[in-house]
């Protein structure tokens, strides 16, 4: 098979997810345009330069919904000869559309993509699109749904993280953030969002709160104790699948959980050929990429079997990566990998993440392996996985190597 490269990565800054954030003003369509229009600048690529953009996007609605991607396409300054492909696996959208760039190049289904996603969760607010996961009560109740939040608690309690556990790991998140920024590590990589005057709206991650430490979280109640405890309450249903938990211990909040974020992210997928072509060096090379269905009920712990998965299909095991990037979507999520793989926290979200910084849905997946592509660059280091759980029950991951 043809291997496949990464020839360049860049995102947006994350604005924060409300009516007051930097980006609120912005749709998905001209986020994911200047995204387009910039990959295509840097790399002076011209007609019909690549395959398609695959582009995902969690909450497909409204201004995100109908084929985002053709849109973003069609609003760009790249050829309007170029298809675009809308993809959704919730959280790992962005991941995914990566994923299934770099195998379509592999299998010689064109040499050339441009892969990322968006999302403006401030625009378009999570839920709106009215999953069938959590309204259709046949589903629901076969499933045993309960909210993510309830699910973070879930592997808190059932993998013996206490308060103190999850309230450091985001201290921490908080820190390696803003050490990042303070070192420029991002520089190369962040496209600054302008207005139509050309003028700066973001150029910043503007969620993060540098200040915080255990005695500030130490302040805030539990986000879904009520929720899970007031009857019939998710916590009762989660114990129909899990009889041997006497109760729920709830232990995340607003500061321990990755923030609601506006954002877009995209990189440059090809081919040794595409590189050659268009005067581009290949900077990493995609070796492995993988996805899998997990417990829906506990939903979020999608990264362990899609690791174990990834790592076996690939003949690879945990010594031979790294650094790993594990999307913080809650406290608990990161501290189960770091456990399953007894992998220790200098290795993993070295510079931070979604909880210091936000977890732009659609973007996220794509906004890591450009990270940790960075931080190989940075440190001279090889091989890097960066991996997400995903809503409902599913985990993916990729394996970058450097070149």
């Amino acid at each position: 098979m043809t291997d496949a490269y990464i020839y360049d990565a860049l995102r947006t800054p994350r604005g924060k997810g409300r009516k007051d954030g930097a980006l609120h003003e912005v749709t998905s369509v001209r986020l994911s345009t200047g995204v387009l229009d910039a990959l295509r600048e840097r790399n002076n690529l011209e007609g019909h330069a690549v395959e398609d953009v695959i582009w995902g996007n969690v909450t497909q609605v409204m201004e995100q919904g109908g084929c985002l991607a053709r849109s973003a396409v069609l609003g760009s300054s790249l050829d309007q000869s170029i298809p675009g492909l809308a993809i959704n696996r919730f959280c790992a959208s962005g991941m995914e559309a990566v994923n299934l760039a770099a195998n379509q190049v592999r299998g010689g289904a064109g040499d050339g993509y441009i892969a990322g996603g968006v999302e403006m969760m401030g625009r378009v607010p999570m839920g709106s699109d009215g999953a069938a996961i959590a309204v259709d009560p046949s589903l629901a109740m076969d499933t045993y749904f309960v909210p993510q939040g309830i699910s973070a608690d879930i592997i808190a309690t059932e993998y013996g993280f206490s308060r103190d556990d999850v309230d450091s790991l985001a201290v921490e998140s908080q820190r390696r953030a803003k050490a990042a920024w303070d070192d420029g590590r991002f520089a190369s990589s962040i496209l600054t969002v302008r207005d139509q005057n050309g003028l700066p709206i973001l150029e910043h991650d503007e969620h993060m709160r540098p200040e915080t430490d255990m005695q500030s979280l130490g302040a805030l109640k539990p986000s879904f104790k009520d929720m899970g405890e007031t009857m019939p309450g998710f916590d009762k249903v989660a114990q129909l699948k899990y009889p041997h938990l006497e109760r729920i211990e709830h232990v995340h909040h607003a500061g321990n959980s990755s923030g609601i974020v506006d954002g877009a992210a995209g990189l440059l997928i090809g081919s040794r050929e595409f590189g050659e072509k268009w005067g581009l060096k290949p900077r990493a090379r995609i070796r492995a990429t993988a996805k899998i269905g997990t417990d829906p009920t506990i939903m979020l712990t999608g990264p362990v079997p899609t690791t174990e998965k990834i790592l076996r299909e690939s003949g690879m095991s945990i010594s031979d990566i790294d650094l790993f990037e594990v999307n913080e979507a809650f406290s608990a999520v990161v501290l189960r990998f770091m456990q399953a793989f007894d992998v220790d926290h200098d290795k993993v979200n070295v510079n931070g993440g979604a909880i210091a910084m936000g977890h732009p849905l659609g973007a996220t997946g794509a906004m890591i392996i450009g990270t940790l592509l960075d931080e190989l660059e940075r440190t001279g280091k090889g091989t890097g996985l960066a991996t997400l759980c995903v809503a409902s029950g599913m985990g993916a991951a990729t394996i970058i190597e450097r070149v």
